[in-house]
C-alpha cells in the first residue's frame, strides 16, 4: 500500500483556508482514510456566518446527492435477496409508469411526444431510463420546475411524488441517453414497496444501525439543531438555480437555509436522490463499507458489480446535456455513483476505479481501490458547480501519495 507523505497532506490546510478566506466557502472540513486508519483530518471556517460558530467534525451538513449512493445500495440488498431483478420493468413495482410516452427528437412543448418502453429498474439507478432534472436543460426540466417536481424536503410522500412524476413524459428513449435525474428518488420508492417499509426506516435498520451511522437521516437529528451548518449560494436567483447560474448574488456567500427554519428540520418527501443529512465521520463509515467490501450489507462481489461501469462507455459517449456532479469524459457509471475509466481523460489526478459522488451543496467522496482510500469533503455551498474545489482535492491528495 502506498504511504502518505505528511508534510504534502498538510498542504490542504491552506488550501481550504484560502477558501473560506476568499469568501467562497463559509466553512470546510476533510476527512480522508487509507487502509482503514485515519491519516488526515482539517476544518476550518464556519458553519454559520451570522452566529460565527465553527465548521467543527460534528457539523450537520446536507449531503443532498450522496444520498443516492446509499439508496442504490438499498436497492442492491434487494436485489441480491432476490425480491426483484434490474432489468424488471419499473411498473413492475410502480404501477403509475405502466403507460410510458417520451418526448420526440427536438420536442419543443410537453405534448410532443411518442410511445416508449418502461425504464427498467437497471435504466432508472443508472440515469438512463429517460428521467431528468428541473435544473437541467430542456421541455421536461422546465415542466419539472413548474410542477416542482425535485423531490425537495417539502414535497408530499414520496408515494405521492411519483404519482404526479409519472403523468409527464420521459426525456428521451430509455437506454438511448444518460442525464442526471430524478431516477434514484423513484427508486427510493422501489425500496419503500419492496420492503414494506418506508424509507427512512429502511435506511435506519437495514444501513445506518448496521455501520454506526448515529447521526444520519432526513431529518436533522434530534439534539443536533444547534450543529446543523447554514446553506450559502453565490447566485441571486437561487441555490440551484443552475439556469441562471450567471445572475450572480452581490454576496458569494448569500444565506438560503439556516437551522431553526430548515425544511430538513421536519421533512415529508423522503428523498432517496438527495434528501439525507449527517456528520463527516457518519458518511465515512459508510465510505469504508464500500471501500471494505459491503461489511456484510451486501457481499463484496456485489458491491465490485455496483461499483463497475454499467455503461457502453464513457458518460461523455451517451450524448448528455444535464448538469451531473462529476465530469463525464473519462468516466463511467456504476449502481449510484461515478467510477473513473481512464484518469487522464478526466483531466484529474485519480486512480483508474476511484468511485464518487458529490451533493448539489458541494460535499464530495471518493474510494480509491488502487491506494486503499476513503475520502469525505463537508462544506455547505450550493450549487456545486461553483467551484473547483473536487478536481483540486483530489490533486493534493494523489500528491502526497508514494
Amino acid at each position: 500500500m502506498p504511504t502518505v507523505d505528511q508534510t504534502r497532506m498538510d498542504r490542504i490546510k491552506p488550501w481550504m483556508q484560502t477558501y473560506v478566506d476568499t469568501r467562497k466557502f463559509a466553512g470546510s472540513s476533510v476527512l480522508v482514510n487509507q487502509g482503514g486508519t485515519e491519516v488526515f483530518y482539517h476544518d476550518t471556517g464556519l458553519r454559520d456566518v451570522a452566529t460565527a460558530a465553527p465548521f467543527t467534525r460534528d457539523t450537520v451538513a446536507r449531503i443532498y446527492s450522496m444520498t443516492k449512493p446509499v439508496t442504490s445500495l438499498a436497492l442492491m440488498m434487494l436485489v441480491e435477496e432476490g425480491r426483484i431483478h434490474l432489468d424488471a420493468p419499473l411498473s413492475a413495482v410502480l404501477p403509475e409508469f405502466a403507460d410510458m410516452h417520451a418526448l420526440v427528437k427536438g420536442a419543443t412543448s410537453i405534448d410532443q411526444v411518442e410511445r416508449c418502453p418502461v425504464p427498467t429498474l437497471h435504466q432508472t439507478v443508472t440515469h438512463t431510463g429517460g428521467f431528468s432534472y428541473p435544473f437541467n436543460p430542456g421541455v421536461l426540466p422546465k415542466a419539472m420546475e413548474d410542477a416542482k417536481l425535485l423531490f425537495g424536503p417539502s414535497e408530499g410522500s414520496l408515494a405521492e411524488v411519483c404519482q404526479r412524476l409519472g403523468t409527464l413524459p420521459l426525456a428521451f428513449q430509455p437506454g438511448t441517453r444518460w442525464e442526471y435525474s430524478v431516477g434514484i428518488d423513484v427508486i427510493g420508492r422501489v425500496v419503500e414497496v419492496l420492503s414494506g417499509q418506508s424509507l427512512d426506516a429502511y435506511f435506519q435498520t437495514r444501513i445506518f444501525d448496521p455501520l454506526g451511522m448515529t447521526e444520519t437521516g432526513f431529518a436533522v437529528p434530534d439534539g443536533a439543531l444547534d450543529r446543523f451548518a447554514s446553506l450559502y449560494t453565490p447566485l441571486a436567483s437561487g441555490a440551484m438555480a443552475l439556469n441562471n447560474a450567471e445572475n450572480k448574488s452581490a454576496d458569494t456567500l448569500r444565506c438560503v437555509d439556516v437551522a431553526d427554519r430548515s425544511p430538513f428540520r421536519a421533512p415529508s418527501t423522503l428523498s432517496g436522490g438527495g434528501g439525507l443529512v449527517g456528520t463527516i465521520d457518519d458518511y465515512m463509515r459508510f465510505c469504508e463499507a464500500l471501500r471494505t467490501g459491503g461489511q456484510g450489507l451486501v457481499s463484496p462481489a456485489t458491491l465490485r458489480f455496483m461499483m463497475a461501469n454499467h455503461l457502453p462507455g464513457e458518460i461523455a459517449s451517451m450524448g448528455p446535456s444535464s448538469f451531473a456532479e462529476q465530469p463525464m469524459t473519462g468516466m463511467g457509471f456504476g449502481i449510484g455513483g461515478s467510477t473513473v475509466l481512464n484518469p487522464a481523460r478526466t483531466r484529474t489526478p485519480s486512480s483508474v476505479g476511484d468511485f464518487s459522488w458529490g451533493g448539489m451543496a458541494s460535499t464530495f467522496f471518493w474510494v480509491d481501490p488502487v491506494h486503499d482510500l476513503s475520502v469525505v469533503f463537508f462544506t455547505q455551498l450550493s450549487p456545486s458547480s461553483s467551484y473547483p474545489a473536487r478536481p483540486e482535492l483530489k490533486a493534493l491528495i494523489h500528491g502526497a501519495l508514494s
